[in-house]
């Protein structure tokens, strides 16, 4: 009986790791949410694919992002992944277009931020809805 209580006691160690590795995602959050924030003058776009939420200062800059860094071969999900926009399965050359006209026109890009809200409204011009 007494060999068998041995794995018993290294149940106590695995939850000991376990609360270890539930300390590590909400210091990621907290890195990801302080880079959203950290949007340096002149940059007034930013991409919203899941998310990344990086600040650019040309919609141009936030296509070549989005396409290399969520579009890339390698990374592409196989569907669009901005905020809003319905997860149809989309072939990467169909994707990379869609993304250039739905999402990182200059004023898609604007009205993004408009719904997305964590914007500075100091620095946005107001609705005249």
């Amino acid at each position: 009986l007494f060999p068998q209580s041995t794995p018993a006691t290294s149940i106590p160690t695995v939850q000991v790791q376990s609360q270890q590795m539930n300390l590590q995602p909400p210091s990621y959050t907290a890195a990801s949410q302080h880079a959203e924030q950290m949007k340096k003058p002149g940059q007034n776009f930013m991409c919203l694919w899941q998310s990344c939420k990086k600040w650019f200062q040309t919609p141009s800059q936030v296509f070549y992002h989005a396409a290399t860094e969520h579009g890339g071969k390698d990374v592409y999900p196989g569907q669009c992944l901005w905020e809003g926009c319905e997860p149809f399965q989309r072939q990467r050359f169909s994707f990379i277009t869609h993304l250039q006209d739905k999402h990182c026109s200059r004023d898609a890009l604007l009205a993004g931020l408009k719904q997305d809200e964590y914007g500075q409204p100091g620095n946005q011009k107001p609705s005249n809805k």
